[in-house]
């Protein structure tokens, strides 16, 4: 059937229209497409480029070597020495167990690290290496080289490790470093990335941890190219980071070592301070331990001995251990009685061997009592009934006062770990504490150092360094970080009452030079290096009637955790001071007979730079001294052996 013009007319129209709308919208699409292309292949180009190179470019971090720590003098006390280990690579080695096997009859191998590092192999990329063997010497090294073809997949390395080369002398000074663990990373908040490689290690514990930030340094980068699978082929280009800063400590080795030697076994602790900086020339605690032996992983064997030592080597009794004063406490009672206006030098008491307070005997030491006494005798003598006599007067406040103005009840800040605040009682800190009033009984205790008072032997070195200089000197034990000096602790002047203070310097003189002192055996003869000092006993029990009533039981015939500690702080030379010292001996009985002859020794080697002449000592000690000290040479290290890092 034939269609008319008009029809086919119309029919044209509507196909024509119905072309322009198609190709309208194909044309539109293919534009937004040519667009959208134009955006991901020219102004998203360098960010897909990116994305492509990072799928065969990786970024690694290179550890950087840690900062150095030194003595005053540039002796070398923590250095980074080459450690050698064996690694495996499971892809490489086939039948692990088998290969571990030939190398473990070839090489000693710790069995329990062998058993963590197939752990570890199962559970990382068979082409990553993994540490079968640390800290192996270079004959270990020699037969893996030489068996390399028996050892598939086993490889020597040498990194860098911590090592204390003057081993326990300085371990709870500068502690240890060790691998990151669990634990320190949710210490922190925003983690370096350096921390997540596989056995890095951080300080611990002492200087290592305080001052880890600087020590650390930056991390280098590597970019490597790797295969779909992440095995590194080739080395693109390397950034080597920042090493850590060197940090130069206040205390001198040589001395650290004599007193680390002079404590010997004994549970005690020694502070040596210069009084006109601050600087802690040394910081000992005694037993110690070798710090080198956590680096390398301690043993459990080890570790146990040192937990279950009842003389406590791991803690670091200079600084956290805190001991009632005792009879070193008195100078404090007596300043805030002075400085107060509430006695004179010369005002006496009278001592009939005890006091009587609210229905109460106090006890001096001496059962017979001193008899009349003023100031400088009852400091020379450590008469207790002239200091509760004093109390009374002063008030508790002011004596809490007092001690705060000399370094006692305040946390120094010296970048050590556990730094103990000690206690400076008063009646607000017994309401708070305790809940109860303070009692006349606590100002009487408190005035001799017993009671509630506590101070550890860094704040006992701060006040005696503060009596004999009359200035707020601060304990310093950083001299640098990477040369660049830290502020001096010589610190302003206290404000004091000259008088006072002449006053409280010939009475520490007395108790140490007259021959009624109570360190009057411990004295030095050479003129020039006289020392002032006192004398303490700190009671650990408390004394019952029927103790007293049989003439109380002998320290020494008491089990040892049972004796009273041994204190004895001291300043030296007398007329021009140089030098600090707080010796505390635990349970070591009377501060005469044994934290005074440690002091003595202490000052004449710190005045002398070395063993003094035995000229200086009193004629009936000088074999002993000459035979102690050829003992004390054989075993401390030899300072010289390790050389400057730093002139």
């Amino acid at each position: 059937m034939r269609r008319n013009p008009r029809e086919i007319e119309l029919t044209n129209r509507v196909t024509t229209r119905r072309a322009l709308v198609v190709g309208g919208l194909m044309t539109g699409f293919m534009g937004l497409l040519g667009l959208r292309m134009r955006h991901l292949q020219v102004e998203e180009a360098d960010q897909f480029r990116l994305l492509a190179e990072e799928n065969r470019i990786n970024i690694r971090l290179i550890p950087p070597a840690r900062g150095e720590i030194f003595d005053r003098n540039g002796m070398v006390l923590a250095r980074n020495a080459p450690s050698y280990r064996i690694v495996m690579v499971r892809e490489d080695a086939g039948d692990i167990e088998e290969v571990i096997g030939r190398l473990s009859r070839m090489i000693e191998m710790d069995e329990e690290q062998v058993d963590r590092a197939l752990a570890e192999m199962r559970r990382s990329p068979p082409f990553l290496p993994v540490t079968v063997a640390e800290q192996v010497g270079w004959d270990a090294v020699s037969i893996v080289a030489v068996n390399a073809p028996a050892l598939p997949g086993v490889a020597p390395e040498v990194g860098l490790s911590r090592a204390y080369p003057r081993g326990s002398d300085f371990a709870h000074v500068l502690g240890y470093v060790g691998p990151v663990s669990d634990y320190d990373l949710s210490q922190m908040e925003e983690p370096d990335q350096l921390l997540r490689i596989p056995r890095f290690q951080i300080g611990k514990v002492g200087v290592e941890a305080r001052l880890e930030d600087q020590l650390r340094g930056k991390a280098g980068t590597r970019r490597v190219e790797v295969n779909a699978a992440g095995r590194i082929m080739r080395e693109l280009d390397r950034r080597e980071g920042q090493p850590g800063a060197d940090v130069q400590l206040t205390v001198d080795a040589a001395l650290q070592g004599y007193v680390q030697a002079r404590l010997g076994e004994e549970s005690a602790s020694a502070v040596v301070m210069d009084v006109e900086t601050g600087d802690l020339l040394a910081i000992a605690s005694s037993p110690s331990y070798d710090p080198n032996l956590f680096v390398r992983g301690i043993s459990v064997a080890d570790y146990r001995a040192l937990t279950d030592n009842k003389y406590r080597p791991l803690a670091s009794k200079s600084v956290q251990g805190t001991y009632p004063p005792g009879s070193t406490f008195k100078m404090i009672t007596a300043m805030a009685a002075l400085e107060e206006g509430l006695i004179g030098p010369d005002d006496t008491v009278f001592c009939p061997g005890h006091l009587e307070v609210s229905g109460r005997r106090f006890h001096c030491w001496k059962r017979a009592g001193h008899g009349r006494v003023n100031l400088e005798t009852s400091l020379s003598e450590s008469c207790d009934v002239y200091y509760y006599d004093l109390a009374l007067k002063v008030g508790q406040d002011k004596i809490a006062e007092m001690a705060q103005r000399f370094g006692l009840g305040i946390r120094h800040d010296l970048p050590m770990s556990a730094v103990a605040a000690g206690l400076t009682p008063d009646r607000a800190w017994k309401r708070r504490v305790h809940g109860q009033d303070w009692l006349v009984g606590d100002t009487v205790n408190a005035s001799i150092g017993q009671g509630f008072m506590l101070a550890s032997p860094l704040q006992l070195a701060v006040m005696t360094a503060r009596l004999a200089t009359g200035r707020a000197v601060r304990p310093r034990l950083i001299k640098s970080v990477d040369g660049v000096e830290t502020p001096s602790g010589a610190g302003e002047d206290m404000g004091l009452n000259p008088r006072n203070l002449r006053k409280m310097h010939d009475a520490m003189f007395a108790a140490t030079n007259d021959r009624r002192g109570t360190a009057y055996g411990s004295r030095i003869i050479e003129d020039a290096y006289r020392m002032s000092g006192k004398t303490g006993t700190s009671q650990v029990r408390n004394i019952t009637a029927a103790e007293r009533a049989t003439g109380v039981i002998r320290n020494e015939d008491l089990p040892w955790e049972r004796r009273d500690h041994a204190l004895y702080v001291s300043y030296a030379p007398a007329e021009a001071p140089r030098i600090a010292v707080s010796i505390v001996v635990e349970h070591g009985g009377g501060g005469s007979a044994a934290a005074a002859p440690i002091a003595r020794d202490i000052v004449l080697q710190a005045l002398y730079k070395g063993p003094p002449p035995l000229e200086a000592y009193p004629a009936k000690d000088r074999e002993r001294i000459r035979e102690q000290q050829e003992r004390l040479q054989a075993v401390q290290p030899m300072a010289n052996t390790e050389g400057s890092g730093r002139a």
